[in-house]
């Protein structure tokens, strides 16, 4: 009891530490004044949603932008630039600092991804899959570089050359979520490819920001398969607020729990599941599977949080989803479609299932770009910060492919 009370006490202090210079008043949970919502004119579904959100939530009409885009998941970089960026950037120009918004929300009918600008990125994504073809005939597949027999110069040489192709390639794909692109909307020199390290991620704390804190705004989206679940979302966030989520946290980790040095970063989330769930013991029952295997059909009653992996875009339906339900899956295409009928990825799966809250990748993210799973539920069952405040200091990159479906100002304990 001691030790979780002394774990509750950082998570307090590191939560005052990271808002002071996040908030207009220092370590205060996101407000209805501090948001702006974002809607397609050409969605009259969305619009009417964007407008039912503002009400349900008590968030000034003012607070309200309407853009004029095609109605489609995914959008050129020049509409990006032109159509979202620039009409964005144009309105907080305008009404800052008086208004001080901190966190946009995207509603139903707003694009999901933003394209590359030219073909530029395909062709250099091709000519590096030309050179891994090579490495990998060069190796014989062999991608270690330790352990038994310690490896030649020439393959540790091969491995450095590996590490530095992984590096080009995240560095040169200029796909992205429109939600990571626009938590980065104010700062005007930031690069097309690749990602940015979030300085409001707890992990990167001690190191210098490669991009300032007041260009960054947290980023949420009120989107699903169709305009009735978005009004569902809403409600269900709204409704379980005044009574607090009830329910089982399940967590599916891939192997036992292991003190020792994690070597790999698979390793690494692996044991961040674990520690999530040994942060919301207490709040409410507990689930833990660390058999190789996912969680299976009817084995999830009463489900209130999950965290697991890795079943790649094929959601297995075990899970009875209670009102209010945070979760996301660790796997690398959750969110590269929202509304496609037939699509079998998590964050539309959930949704329809009954799900208030998820995240997930438009696209290839690499693991180390997912939520640390013990941050983002540690600081959501203490029940102080809201649902992108978590979100925020959980992230490691911006301009990238993640996307948090839900209500930014949900705290559900």
């Amino acid at each position: 009891m001691e030790q979780i009370r002394y774990r509750r006490q950082v998570m307090f202090a590191l939560c005052f530490f990271l808002l002071i210079p996040m908030a207009p008043r220092a370590a205060q949970a996101l407000e209805p004044g501090e948001v702006l919502i974002i809607a397609n004119q050409q969605s009259p579904k969305g619009v009417a949603l964007a407008r039912y959100y503002a009400t349900k939530r008590n968030i000034p009409d003012r607070n309200l932008l309407l853009l004029d885009l095609p109605v489609a998941e995914v959008c050129s970089r020049d509409a990006y630039d032109h159509r979202i960026a620039a009409p964005v950037r144009a309105f907080l120009k305008t009404v800052e600092p008086a208004w001080g918004i901190r966190c946009l929300v995207l509603t139903y009918g707003m694009p999901l991804k933003v394209a590359p600008a030219d073909q530029d990125g395909a062709q250099t994504a091709s000519a590096l899959k030309e050179r891994e073809a090579v490495l990998e005939r060069l190796t014989g597949g062999r991608h270690e570089t330790g352990g038994a027999g310690s490896p030649s110069a020439l393959s540790e040489e091969l491995a450095d050359v590996r590490r530095r192709l992984h590096q080009q390639k995240i560095a040169t794909d200029q796909w992205a979520s429109v939600d990571s692109e626009l938590a980065i909307v104010r700062a005007l020199d930031a690069p097309v490819g690749g990602w940015v390290e979030n300085p409001f991620y707890i992990g990167f704390r001690k190191r210098p920001a490669s991009i300032a804190r007041e260009d960054v705004l947290m980023v949420s989206r009120l989107d699903g398969p169709t305009a009735a679940s978005v009004k569902r979302i809403i409600d269900d966030a709204v409704l379980v607020e005044k009574t607090g989520l009830s329910g089982t946290a399940y967590f599916d980790a891939r192997w036992p729990a292991d003190p020792s040095p994690a070597t790999s970063a698979y390793r690494i989330y692996d044991r961040s599941i674990h520690q999530a769930a040994r942060q919301v013991k207490g709040r409410m029952p507990v689930m833990v599977d660390d058999a190789d295997t996912l969680f299976q059909p009817g084995q999830c009653p009463d489900a209130a949080l999950y965290c697991g992996w890795y079943s790649l875009a094929t959601y297995v339906d075990a899970f009875d989803w209670q009102p209010g339900a945070v979760g996301f899956h660790i796997a690398s295409s959750e969110c590269t479609t929202l509304k496609k009928e037939n699509s079998q990825v998590w964050c539309k799966r959930m949704i329809e299932k009954g799900a208030c809250a998820t995240i997930g990748p438009v696209g290839e993210p690499y693991l180390q770009a997912f939520p640390m799973p013990e941050v983002f539920f540690g600081f959501l069952s203490e029940g102080v910060l809201s649902l992108a405040e978590c979100y925020m200091v959980s992230l490691p990159y911006l301009s990238w492919k993640m996307v948090l479906i839900g209500d930014p100002l949900y705290r559900p304990f």
